[in-house]
């Protein structure tokens, strides 16, 4: 049974995850501060935490950081916090996923369930699949089925990169700049306007109606996600 730390200082929503987490079979412990919550982490071995930003002693970002420091267990932060500049510092501190409150039980829910999975894939198998598309993460080559025919998918070695960081992080928002940094290196912080050109590339080549992406997702003002099947 998958073990899910829920970290947040309101009582009304504590309860509610921890009846809507518990009814779909997640053991769930709680905590309402970041010292609470960091020491149940520490013994507890959560496989996920749900964490609020706006804690009484301590904020949440930096509690985030503090996790990273010997952990890699997933985070979703949940927040009242809606600027992209809060998710993003959320994301880039170590940060899984992030909602924003108010928000839907079974929206949350689905964000976590999608980051246990991503836990679970990331003993890195190494072939992936979505739709008509396999990509074989060894070989470096990309496969695609129309009706009985499948040939194979040529793309560049950027379009390349971007694809494997995104399909090794199934569900997981991954930020505009952790990408072009990843692929170009640090001066290529704001170029994302580059990152909107190979999407669209990696798109018209593997989505099956590319204006309206249904597995290679752009979260606006935030960077880009890889959903294997509908949240």
């Amino acid at each position: 049974m998958t073990k899910v730390l829920v970290v947040d200082d309101e009582p009304q929503i504590l309860r509610a995850l921890h009846i809507n987490l518990t009814a779909r079979r997640y053991d769930v412990v709680t905590a309402t501060s970041a010292k609470q919550a960091l020491d149940v982490a520490s013994h507890a071995h959560p496989d996920l935490i749900v964490l609020d930003l706006g804690l009484p002693d301590m904020d949440g970002v930096e509690v985030i950081h503090a996790l990273r420091g010997w952990s890699e267990v997933p985070i979703v932060v949940l927040s009242g916090r809606a600027q992209s500049e809060m998710k993003i510092r959320a994301l880039e501190a170590g940060a899984d996923d992030y909602v924003t409150k108010p928000f839907n039980v079974d929206e949350l829910v689905a964000r976590v369930r999608a980051v246990a999975r991503r836990s679970v894939a990331a003993e890195e198998a190494p072939v992936v699949e979505f739709g008509d598309v396999v990509v074989d993460l060894e070989a470096h080559r990309v496969r695609r089925t129309r009706g009985t025919e499948t040939e194979d998918v040529r793309l560049t070695p950027t379009e390349w990169q971007l694809l494997q960081i995104l399909v090794r992080n199934p569900g997981k928002l991954i930020t505009q700049r952790e990408l072009l940094r990843a692929m170009r290196g640090p001066k290529y912080d704001d170029a994302g306007h580059l990152l909107r050109q190979y999407m669209a590339q990696l798109r018209q080549k593997l989505e099956p109606t590319p204006p309206r992406p249904r597995y290679l997702l752009t979260e606006p003002g935030m960077g880009y996600r890889f959903q294997p099947e509908p949240v």
